[in-house]
């Protein structure tokens, strides 16, 4: 009965015209399901673009999916957009549209981009829903700015919801409730400052770990529901924690309740197979060039700041964005109207998302996943950028792991590997990150790649940790680096919590945990960590004994820090490091104490005499133990 589907619109002309041209970035407000009350009736008030449909129908359970019942009204403004109020339709109510396309004729049922609640998978209706709640996170957002910001500490631990920690007993994962209480006061106990999840918007199938996302308005229906969510959230700025989520704009799965296809048309991906298919991935990608799709993108990334009050999003995948022929050979690319590589269109599309976030939100930080040389990732849009607050360092962490996998007596003649990232590191706001992407595929756990016997392992794992630390940069921890897992991360189990019984794992986390308070707690470690002014080599050429030492630097010149990391098992005594100061130098952190698994190599205060070496004024004979990092105070 078409009748009962009533005449009624949220969208205004403005809207419209915003939509068209590309620019409407609360798209969320209009488009979807909402619950109101019209002429004095409850009901839910559905719209959906489908420019290429002869008509649309709201389908649910409401009317027993029969789609003679609720046909949408189409506007009249050619904006492609269907509409409606359907009186007594109420929240948790399951819907789909139905969509009868004018190309042939082609019958869809699609689940509602904009819904803000999912069935849970594999069933792929949306559900009405709201998004109520009182939020109890004022004091974090209001300090926001000054916790988040670029100058202050930046120690990351990533997540996968589904397999951080199981119920054992009822062989499950843990609730959004369940979470709030355990993995939030875990992350608060380890001393990180931020918490990153991979993707948590409604995803289809579990193996793609949340990177082939069907719900980009809806957290995954797996551990609860949206308000649940929101109580996880609000438990992490409660106890002063950072939330980043993974965010991914570069392509989506085929599944027929998608976007793929969306009207019987081209809608959401790009049409050409050249632009809108990934054939690393078997999905589609966007179509940047479209306008209404950049409004939908840009309203997503906005959705999750503006009603979930999320610190940042980690932008998935940005290399395939950027690139023409990523991934493609000659002849499966086609050059821009520049003759160029580059996708002008996802260029222009990145600079316009990084553009409103940095405008609209106070103390949020953008931070792409981005492998190549592109310039100025990570410098403002009115600079010339694409407006990132920061980017993945590809390179360091590919070098490092490359220095690292080697033996101790091989290493001398490698020395480059692990001093060339300082060449460039204050190329970007770069996060040093140790992903998930380091854990699968046959690469081994990061304790798997180390070499020696066990001890050297472990050694050798807590001096890349503390070297990390150290080193110019934000940082990023995959769950389970923490416990030195033996085995690589597999998204069907809990993480190896048994580990931790043993000492030599306890010492692990013990020692990372140290690096977060020691980062935390000295601002020469972040005060200038995206700055050429936070850093200064002692020495870099060292590779007889494998040696590096260098100065970080805080603004205030009392904060200065002198790390020295030894990557030979050798113990070097009355070894000698030039200074730019005289006073002392106080062993503030050494990664092989006793307390972490180490052998207890240790120094006491040692004063800083008047002789110069390596090219400063100064200089001072200190202890350096094996297979690993210390970091002096001097003062």
């Amino acid at each position: 009965m078409k009748q009962e589907v009533q005449v009624y619109s949220l969208f205004t002309d403005f809207d419209i015209s915003l939509f068209k041209s590309g620019k409407h970035y609360r798209l969320y407000e209009k488009f979807g399901a909402h619950l109101i009350t019209h002429n004095g009736q409850d009901g839910v008030y559905f719209s959906v673009w489908a420019p290429s449909a002869k008509s649309v129908s709201v389908i649910g359970d409401f009317n027993y999916w029969n789609a003679e019942d609720h046909v949408l009204h189409v506007r009249w403004d050619e904006s492609g957009i269907w509409e409606g109020f359907i009186p007594g339709v109420k929240k948790g109510d399951k819907y789909k549209f139905r969509i009868v396309s004018n190309n042939n004729g082609e019958i869809l049922e699609k689940a509602d981009p904009y819904a803000l609640k999912c069935e849970h998978p594999p069933n792929t209706a949306s559900i009405v829903w709201d998004l109520d709640y009182k939020w109890n996170d004022g004091k974090f957002m209001k300090n926001r700015e000054a916790v988040n910001a670029l100058d202050k500490p930046y120690a990351v631990y990533e997540v996968h919801l589904g397999s951080w920690r199981k119920n054992t007993l009822e062989n499950r994962s843990l609730t959004y409730i369940e979470m709030a209480n355990e993995l939030v006061s875990y992350v608060k106990e380890m001393e990180f400052t931020h918490v990153e999840f991979m993707p948590i918007m409604e995803f289809p199938y579990d193996p793609s770990w949340g990177y082939q996302l069907t719900g980009y308005f809806a957290p995954t229906s797996r551990f609860g529901d949206p308000q649940e969510f929101m109580q996880l959230l609000d438990a992490f700025h409660k106890a002063g924690i950072g939330v980043i989520l993974d965010w991914v704009p570069s392509h989506f799965p085929e599944d027929k309740h998608g976007l793929g296809n969306f009207d019987g048309s081209h809608l959401y991906e790009h049409p050409d197979p050249r632009k809108g298919y990934h054939q690393d991935w078997k999905s589609l990608i966007f179509n940047y060039g479209r306008n209404e799709v950049r409004s939908f993108l840009i309203s997503n990334a906005v959705f999750w700041l503006d009603k979930y009050h999320i610190d940042g999003l980690r932008v998935d995948a940005v290399a395939s964005m950027l690139y023409l022929d990523y991934s493609r050979e000659d002849g499966q690319w086609e050059p821009n109207a520049e003759g160029g590589r580059e996708n002008l269109e996802a260029i222009s599309f990145l600079k316009d998302l990084n553009s409103e976030v940095y405008c609209s939100f106070q103390g949020v930080q953008t931070i792409a996943e981005e492998s190549t040389s592109f310039p100025k990732v990570s410098r403002p849009v009115s600079h010339g950028g694409l407006g990132f607050g920061m980017k993945w360092m590809m390179g360091w962490m590919h070098d490092t792991l490359e220095y690292f996998k080697k033996d101790p007596i091989h290493r001398r003649y490698h020395q480059n590997d692990i001093t060339f990232s300082m060449t460039y590191t204050f190329t970007e706001n770069f996060v040093l990150p140790l992903s998930h992407d380091e854990v699968v595929y046959g690469k081994k756990s990061l304790l798997g790649r180390m070499p020696g016997d066990d001890w050297q392992r472990f050694a050798n794992l807590r001096l890349m940790y503390s070297y990390m630390y150290t080193h110019p940069g934000a940082k990023l921890l995959f769950m389970g680096a923490e416990l030195g897992q033996y085995t690589e991360w597999n998204y069907n189990t809990s993480l190896d919590w048994h580990l931790l019984e043993q000492d030599s794992h306890k010492g692990i986390q013990k020692a990372l945990t140290d690096l977060n308070l020691l980062y935390k707690k000295q601002p020469a470690l972040y005060d200038n960590q995206f700055s050429e002014e936070g850093f200064e080599w002692i020495s870099y050429d060292d590779d007889q004994n494998s040696v590096i030492s260098y100065l970080r630097k805080g603004t205030s010149e009392k904060e200065l820090l002198a790390v020295v990391c030894n990557f030979t098992p050798t113990v070097l005594k009355e070894y000698s490091i030039g200074l730019p100061k005289k006073g002392k130098l106080k062993e503030i952190y050494n990664s092989d104490a006793t307390q972490y698994g180490g052998s207890g190599v240790t120094n006491k205060t040692i004063k800083v005499e008047n002789s110069a070496f390596h090219g400063k004024q100064f200089s001072a004979k200190i202890t350096i133990p094996p297979l690993a990092t210390v970091v002096f105070k001097l003062a």
